[in-house]
């Protein structure tokens, strides 16, 4: 019983060494901004909306910092083995949105499972991190990956990338590419071919605005240049968010005081736009103070990274990282105007299932890989 005793206070004495609790407590920290601010964002609705909408955030981010806690424990090498298991459980769940799938403002991204809305392009940029992640690990290119080794990485991106656009879901399909170009950056490509990619791209772009975007997009893009030329259509949202978060200044207007979300000027104020939210209520300070989080954590994971025992290891952080930058780059870009407006969350703070538990899976693997840092 003694022995017992002692293995158990040795082995609560390695996790706690181990787990990398500066980084759990950023990630808390986003948390219950999140939550405090969807409890103002969502005080305009009605008392049952409102406590449904925020009991549901609770359940999920219950529910999240479990898997956070078991991506944790579980060596990382287990998602290595099923990765390409991921990847074709998110593919075919892709493939059954394209008919059965939900519709909702024209977009049909969800299969209701009852209980349950799950968007399937959510969880397949994890699995994209990880078997890109075990694909690249396998490269020991010294100067760069070549067009041999590029092939079947970026045919692993195109699929799910095709099938996301095709929803249409244009913002997701390109977060999925950015992700995936980001991890490949990562080990490298021959200079070569980077300029040629960069050319081609440069030649394509005018015949993807030809032919490649639906009407609704380019309107998006040219109401991104010119707001006021549809200030009551396509340029609303825009225009409402920058109202919202100019009118924050330096201190904000206080909790649950935001005028343009508590009088629902504000569209999608729990999901897209929780930043304008953020930034009405508690001004310069407080929004700037959330985004320095998001650079801690950044910062955490990029040494995580350089601290990882493997390549497969580190791979998995970088992507997990460029998940998470270019969401938030994205979501807060949108809010404030540098770029157009597409349906990105922004993450641990917008309302969402899918997306916040995809986030702290991807978040659980990164402390995986920090908590093995020490076994050799």
């Amino acid at each position: 019983m003694k022995d017992s005793n002692f293995e158990m206070q040795v082995e609560n004495r390695t996790f706690t060494k181990r787990f990398d609790i500066n980084f759990a407590l950023v990630i808390l920290a986003l948390n219950v901004i999140g939550l405090i601010n969807l409890y103002s964002a969502t005080n305009s609705a009605s008392a049952a909306q409102m406590s449904r909408l925020f009991n549901q955030q609770l359940i999920w981010l219950c529910v999240g910092w479990g898997i956070f806690f078991f991506t944790t424990i579980l060596d990382y090498k287990f998602f290595k083995r099923f990765a390409f298991v991921f990847y074709a459980i998110n593919i075919v769940a892709l493939v059954l949105v394209s008919f059965y799938g939900k519709k909702f403002y024209g977009a049909q991204r969800w299969l209701d499972l009852g209980f349950f809305r799950y968007q399937p392009s959510e969880t397949m940029k994890l699995a994209m991190v990880l078997v890109m992640a075990r694909v690249l690990s396998r490269y020991e290119a010294q100067n760069g990956l070549g067009i041999k080794e590029l092939l079947v990485p970026l045919g692993l991106t195109a699929i799910p990338v095709l099938l996301t656009v095709k929803q249409p879901d244009l913002g997701t399909g390109i977060l999925i590419l950015a992700v995936c170009v980001s991890m490949i950056m990562f080990v490298g490509v021959r200079k070569p071919i980077l300029i040629a990619a960069i050319v081609t791209g440069l030649v394509a772009a005018p015949v993807l605005w030809s032919f490649g975007l639906k009407k609704y997009q380019k309107n998006r893009i040219l109401t991104f240049v010119d707001p006021g030329r549809d200030p009551r259509g396509t340029g609303y949202n825009s225009i409402q968010s920058k109202i919202a978060v100019g009118s924050g200044r330096i201190l904000g207007k206080g909790f649950r005081k935001g005028t343009q979300s508590q009088l629902e000027f504000l569209p999608e104020r729990h999901t897209d736009f929780i930043y304008s939210v953020l930034s009405e209520e508690h001004g310069f300070i407080g929004s700037v103070a959330t985004f320095g989080l998001f650079l801690t954590l950044y910062w955490m994971a990029l040494r995580i990274a350089t601290q990882a025992r493997d390549k497969f290891g580190a791979l998995i952080t970088v992507g997990v990282l460029a998940y998470l930058f270019w969401h938030v780059t994205v979501n807060i870009g949108m809010v404030i105007g540098l770029l157009p407006i597409v349906g990105v969350p922004l993450p641990l703070l917008s309302y969402g299932g899918s997306s916040m538990l995809a986030t702290m899976a991807g978040l659980g693997l990164i402390s995986g890989v920090a908590y093995r840092k020490y076994l050799f």
